[in-house]
């Protein structure tokens, strides 16, 4: 049976570079590998037609004599192709950090320092703390290095022994074909000891769960979905790794008055009609519980808006406000005195819709609601 080519196999010219094979190598790798092509032959058939292929081609020698002589040129005595049976013992050559995704710790252990994880917390404030910025304590609970052990895990005199699957090694290796693949050992899970007297205050953990307070300071101005990153506040690392962040997440409650969009506050504001059609002055009220003067002008319609400059919510950076926008909404009366509503139904013959004759000289605006109404749907 005809070999195939080992450049075809990869894909690559046989002019091509050794990244460029080796990037080859790595997709086709990554493609047909039987961690995930399970119980396909011809997938594992392909992931060894390119690992056979990168064997030769990735050694200088190899391929020098691959290119001169052929299949020939890198065949030994037993008619095998001319590859190190341990190839795969070391995926980090290759695959960098993507060896652990089949398993393989190129070759290392996982003993080494693992940093702390980070930990979170989600906090509720009012609205009004928020405005102004606050202070809380919280009660954090994490995972603290053991005092019994110090993280060693073991009793206090006592030492981890030696795995007996692995031999120490961390990698248990299997024999696949002329391949040779190292996978993390389950044991003792890549770290090539094994803990035969656990401590009994951490039961071999290496941490013990404890609650700390803290005190936060919230800057005025947060907003629903910040954070505050607390450093060295989250989960102890391990065998001397960095302790974890810790991430405080806000809330903002909702106000019963203002809305509030970006640093931009929103409110509503019923003003009288007489007010709206003459004109004059309002208070609206502020998140300082202060009263702010907003002048409507005359004529002035339900649903207008207006912008009063600096008064809405502070910005985190301390530097100046958002601004507060005031909609003007009809107040209407529901308790009429007799004079009042004599007074109204006087007003309301006066007003345009009533007028048996209209005024032909009037803007379209100042023309009835529901005449316009009747022109823009016929």
């Amino acid at each position: 049976m005809t070999k195939r080519d080992y450049y075809d196999i990869l894909n690559v010219a046989r002019t091509a570079t050794d990244p460029e094979i080796k990037s080859a190598y790595r997709k086709l790798a990554l493609k047909y590998h039987p961690d995930r092509n399970p119980g396909d032959t011809e997938a594992e058939d392909q992931f060894k037609s390119a690992a056979e292929a990168y064997a030769i081609l990735a050694d200088p020698q190899k391929r020098r004599r691959y290119d001169q002589f052929g299949h020939a040129g890198v065949t030994g005595a037993t008619g095998s192709p001319d590859v190190d049976s341990t190839i795969f013992a070391d995926f980090g050559d290759v695959f960098g950090g993507f060896g652990d995704l089949f398993g393989f710790s190129g070759g290392g252990r996982r003993g080494g320092p693992t940093p702390g994880a980070d930990l979170r917390y989600d906090l509720s404030i009012p609205f009004d703390e928020a405005a102004t910025g606050t202070e809380t304590t919280l009660q954090i609970p994490r995972m603290e290095i053991c005092e019994r052990c110090d993280g060693a895990r073991t009793e206090p005199g006592k030492q981890p022994q030696t795995c007996p699957q692995c031999a120490g090694r961390g990698q248990v290796r299997h024999q696949q074909g002329f391949l040779t693949i190292a996978r993390t050992c389950g044991q003792c899970q890549g770290q090539g000891k094994v803990i035969t007297n656990p401590c009994t205050a951490c039961r071999g953990q290496g941490g013990i769960e404890k609650s700390r307070k803290l005190t936060v300071k919230i800057p005025a101005g947060i907003a629903t979905g910040q954070r505050l990153r607390l450093h060295n506040e989250g989960e102890h690392g391990t065998a001397g790794g960095p302790t974890g962040d810790l991430y405080v997440v806000i809330r903002v409650e909702d106000h019963p008055f203002f809305h509030r969009e970006a640093d931009d506050l929103w409110c509503e504001i019923p003003v009288s009609y007489p007010t709206l059609a003459l004109g004059g002055t309002i208070t609206v009220p502020t998140l300082s519980n202060q009263q702010e003067s907003l002048s409507i002008p005359k004529g002035t319609q339900p649903e207008s808006k207006f912008r009063i400059r600096g008064k809405g919510m502070p910005l985190v950076s301390g530097r100046g406000h958002g601004d507060l926008y005031v909609s003007v909404q009809t107040e209407v009366p529901t308790n009429l005195s007799p004079e009042q509503k004599e007074l109204l139904e006087k007003l309301d013959e006066t007003m345009p819709n009533k007028s048996s004759e209209p005024n032909t000289h009037a803007a379209s605006n100042d023309r009835p609601f529901f005449d316009r109404v009747r022109d823009i749907f016929g």
